[in-house]
């Protein structure tokens, strides 16, 4: 197995994009991805499985990205982000851990498995998730051109948040995996109690 990314796929607002039918899209980050990919296949281990593991974001206690959204909505500024309309495909890292146990457990899956929780959402709706999670009823939204600005400013790209993923985790579902993280809602809270006490996820 090797982490890749569900960035892989094209912006997509129209449909969910699986492993059987999913277009790839184009940029820096995609391309990254395919050669990523690409190295795997190519290794000469031709009795050996070869699994992408396309993972979608990842959402849990003690920092990666809910810092920065936890960040935006405690100083006002977790409005939606651009337009709004993105699509947000994610998933717990504790499904995350035990999706890669049950691929690792199943003969029969191959080739690229996408991981992402059943329930996609758009960004004006991870924003006022992301709000209710924090105690934070209101936030200002971030116009396409100051997300720009940022960007360059912090060194990342825009593309994190104005991307819209929507990825479908269908080799995962139909090889018998449940997700135990299926509303965002209930996760985002869950994050935010955590992060406020420190303890341990519930789940």
């Amino acid at each position: 197995m090797n982490a890749s990314t569900g960035t892989i796929y094209r912006h997509a607002e129209d449909r969910p994009q699986a492993e059987s039918g999913g277009e790839l899209g184009v940029g820096f980050s995609v391309e990254v991805a395919k050669a990523w990919e690409a190295e795997l296949m190519s290794a000469k281990t031709p009795t050996t499985r070869k699994i992408p593991l396309r993972i979608t974001i990842v959402l849990g206690p003690g920092g990666g990205v809910m810092r920065p959204l936890s960040m935006l909505v405690r100083t006002g500024l977790g409005g939606h982000m651009g337009k709004g309309t993105q699509k947000f495909s994610w998933v717990h890292v504790a499904d995350l851990y035990r999706a890669v146990q049950h691929i690792y457990a199943t003969p029969g899956i191959d080739g690229p498995v996408n991981i992402a929780s059943p329930q996609v959402v758009d960004n004006r709706e991870l924003m006022r998730l992301v709000r209710a999670a924090y105690g934070a009823w209101a936030g200002l939204p971030s116009p396409a051109w100051l997300l720009k600005i940022g960007a360059v400013v912090i060194r990342t790209e825009t593309e994190l948040v104005l991307k819209s993923r929507w990825v479908e985790s269908r080799r995962l579902v139909e090889s018998g995996f449940t997700f135990d993280y299926q509303s965002l809602a209930e996760t985002l809270a869950d994050i935010a109690a955590s992060d406020a006490t420190g303890r341990k996820s519930t789940r």
